[in-house]
């Protein structure tokens, strides 16, 4: 795991005396995945806060008021963008699982697990 120095380099990372503070299992999620891929070497530390530090200036430009709230919808969207980029999945693989998840989530009666395809689980999809 990065230590306190490179987690506190990420502009703005909600931090507390702990560490990082997630208000969504999701963003646990998102950080969790991050880490992982940093640790297998696909990308370096720098270079993903480079990655998060473009999402959060193009959501300020487009006017996101940057309250704290967000912070982890630029994660995602980096974590989206790096994996493209350095072609751990496709943009099209992407897209297939936000619309197999819409779908579950669609069909899932409120306060029931949401399940994805079994094709999704086991990850049968392209890269």
């Amino acid at each position: 795991m990065p230590n306190r120095t490179d987690l506190e380099a990420l502009p703005d990372i909600p931090m507390d005396d702990d560490g990082p503070v997630f208000r969504e299992p999701w963003e646990a999620q998102a950080f969790a995945m991050t880490l992982e891929l940093h640790q297998q070497g696909r990308f370096s530390w720098p270079e993903w806060a480079r990655y998060l530090h473009q999402e959060i200036d193009k959501a300020k430009q487009s006017g996101d008021p940057d309250l704290g709230d967000t912070y982890y919808q630029h994660w995602l969207a980096a974590l989206e963008n790096i994996c493209v980029d350095k072609k751990i999945t496709s943009g099209e693989a992407l897209a297939e699982r936000k619309e197999a998840w819409d779908r579950a989530a669609r069909s899932t009666p409120h306060g029931e697990p949401i399940e994805l395809d079994r094709a999704i689980r086991r990850g049968e999809f392209d890269k």
